[in-house]
């Protein structure tokens, strides 16, 4: 998330408001939020594992807040804290504070020419929808989602649900304030009843020309390329990319953190465990492998009974 005007780091160290340790100039400008899958040149993001220090400290943010002093990076600042967690969720809730509807389309969203919006539909604040939209009843459109023109969103469907993301602490799991948004392209149609989350601190993206079945989930900070099919009752994990041209079949499950090459399908009741690669090929299994392969390894346990019941004859006519 980028800021509306620019802050320098005192001005964040008053907003954390606990004891912190800065190292680097205190006048360098903090340009925005971010995770570090996302950083870019100005951001200030966190980290507070040791399996992700180098992550971070070599990522393109320039403002950092770690539990650990170690040496600072040249054109960086460093932010010493205890628990940077809890001081992220601190400038995030003060950036982006929850606003409360006041209506169910609130007055600061703008609508484009011939939207049609559905009776029992919700749109929230900051909400951006294109020209020619239908949105039908019951959806809801959560805070600052920006939608595009040509764009269909069936019933009881909810864009902008925070991200599914918690810090395991001793005796409960704590939330991460999730301050992203999810932008929708042109002409993507979303069926009924499908969730897509906001990004944690950056956009969930949804490509031009994407068309959803019903009951498909998509999570937080998802890339999903133009002219993309998801089947029914899909599930895509955080954090994943699906390239242009993808076919996503139904019942499919997409773990976290994964690339989908460029026109790749994916067959129905498939789970997908890792990148594909190359272009265009087609998966199927649990886990996923190229589909002919699977198709082979199949038959060849459906032969298994019988070349068993062989070996045993043979065996017992020694």
């Amino acid at each position: 998330m980028k800021f509306k005007v620019l802050f320098n780091i005192k001005q964040i160290v008053e907003i954390i408001g606990n004891s912190v340790t800065v190292f680097g100039n205190e006048d360098h400008i903090v340009s925005g939020i971010n995770e570090i899958h996302n950083v870019q040149d100005g951001d200030l993001t966190f980290v507070d594992h040791p399996k992700y220090y180098q992550k971070a400290l070599n990522s393109a943010a320039t403002t950092i807040i770690i539990n650990k002093e170690v040496d600072c990076p040249q054109g960086k600042v460093l932010i010493i804290s205890d628990d940077p967690f809890r001081d992220y969720i601190k400038i995030v809730t003060h950036f982006r504070k929850f606003e409360p509807a006041v209506a169910a389309i609130s007055p600061s969203a703008k609508i484009g020419k011939n939207t049609i919006i559905q009776p029992g539909a919700f749109i929230g604040n900051n909400v951006v929808i294109g020209d020619n939209c239908i949105i039908h009843s019951n959806a809801s459109i959560y805070d600052h989602a920006v939608i595009g023109d040509n764009v269909t969103i069936h019933a009881n469907a909810v864009i902008g649900a925070d991200a599914y993301y918690f810090k395991r602490r001793p005796k409960y799991w704590d939330k991460m304030i999730s301050c992203g948004r999810v932008v929708i392209g042109n002409d993507v149609e979303i069926g009924a009843l499908c969730t897509i989350d906001k990004g944690v601190s950056s956009d969930t993206i949804i490509g031009a020309g994407t068309k959803f079945d019903n009951h498909a989930h998509v999570g937080h900070d998802t890339r999903i390329g133009k002219n993309c099919l998801i089947g029914a009752n899909t599930m895509i994990a955080g954090v994943t990319t699906l390239e242009d041209d993808c076919m996503i079949w139904a019942n499919v499950s997409i773990d976290k953190d994964i690339v989908i090459a460029k026109g790749t399908t994916i067959l129905a009741t498939s789970a997908i465990d890792k990148n594909t690669d190359p272009a265009g090929k087609v998966y199927f299994g649990i886990p996923a492998v190229e589909a002919p392969k699977k198709w082979r390894e199949l038959a060849a346990i459906r032969m298994l009974p019988t070349l068993i019941d062989k070996l045993y004859h043979i065996n017992r006519d020694k």
